[in-house]
């Protein structure tokens, strides 16, 4: 079991990192049905597939990178899915006290619901609000799977702490503050609104001038969402917003570090480190994609940052969360 939620949890990282590339490099749409390409399991090779894959889908002839690319994720998610059901099976038959039902239950929901919004991203042409909610789905199976691992490798902080429960609310309006954050940035990602403002550290021009709220957090009607539909005010909005955001997070996240630091506790301490550290790296690469117009490595790496950012503050509720049950016991 335990090897096979970490594979889980790896591999869900993985379809996260893959998520970003291929949303990044505009191959949501590599493959216009699904659940195959062009009607295929493969994405077609041989000069008669592709002729008829052309001929089927003439308003989106085939790209095979951008194919590839989508299909390679879709196929990394289920096998992701596969392994979320293996679990529930094995936790259903074997009766791990560290593992009760409820969690590998509602696992197996999330990814069914994970897979109806990967099928409705194809369908509804990038729809922003459900490109948006498959981010935050994919971000939800990976806490889910982190959490059953902590269950089944109990590392846990056994330190004398006080004010133990303001410290766990502290933690869960953290994790509230960066989930919000996180969802931000997948609206502004899902609306290709990351470079609608290209200077640091304030927008070009009189930005303040233009925001549009109501119109950056609608949805127009349209028939496709490939590339944006949004105006340049909307857009703009949607990037300063994301940006004010970030200045939130930051502040917050970095507060609750030094104040894991001053707390005596080697484990506290070294989640306080770790959380300075990775919040750090994700502002500079928030920072590079806006100076550097958002080249693909690090606009990846900006996601993967944020998942581990997330995870590292999902470890650490999950350890004061002992600890005030402990103090409760």
């Amino acid at each position: 079991m335990k090897k096979l939620v970490m594979c889980s949890l790896l591999l869900a990282v993985t379809v996260i990192v893959m998520g970003a590339y291929t949303r990044l490099t505009d191959a949501g749409l590599g493959c216009p049905d699904w659940p195959g390409c062009y009607g295929e399991l493969f994405v077609p090779a041989s000069s008669d597939k592709v002729a008829a894959a052309n001929q089927a889908f003439p308003e989106r002839p085939l790209e095979a990178s951008k194919a590839w690319s989508e299909m390679i994720h879709r196929y990394l998610a289920g096998t992701l899915g596969l392994l979320i059901f293996a679990i529930a099976i094995w936790s259903a038959k074997r009766r791990d006290p560290n593992m009760p039902m409820g969690l590998p239950l509602f696992l197996c929901v999330l990814v069914v619901f994970q897979a109806a919004l990967g099928m409705w991203t194809v369908t509804m042409n990038l729809l922003p609000v459900v490109v948006m909610g498959h981010l935050l789905g994919g971000f939800a199976v990976l806490c889910c799977l982190f959490v059953m691992y902590l269950r089944l490798h109990p590392v846990l902080c056994r330190d004398r702490l006080k004010s133990t429960r303001r410290l766990l609310g502290f933690a869960f309006f953290g994790m509230a503050i960066l989930g919000c954050q996180i969802a931000l940035g997948g609206w502004t990602s899902a609306n290709y609104a990351a470079l609608a403002c290209t200077n640091f550290p304030v927008c070009e021009g009189q930005w303040w001038t233009q925001i549009d709220m109501p119109g950056a957090y609608s949805v127009p009607v349209a028939e496709n969402y490939e590339f944006g539909v949004h105006g340049y005010s909307e857009r703009m909005t949607m990037h300063i917003v994301h940006r004010a955001g970030a200045l939130v997070t930051f502040v917050y996240l970095l507060a609750m570090g030094i104040g894991l630091l001053r707390l005596k506790s080697k484990l506290m301490n070294t989640a306080g480190a770790a959380l300075i550290l990775v919040l750090i790296a994700q502002v500079l690469l928030g920072i590079s994609n806006v100076v550097m117009s958002l080249p693909l490595t690090i606009a990846v790496a900006h996601n993967f940052v944020a998942a581990c950012l997330l995870l590292i503050m999902v470890w650490i509720t999950y350890q004061l969360a002992h600890l005030q049950e402990n103090a409760h016991g």
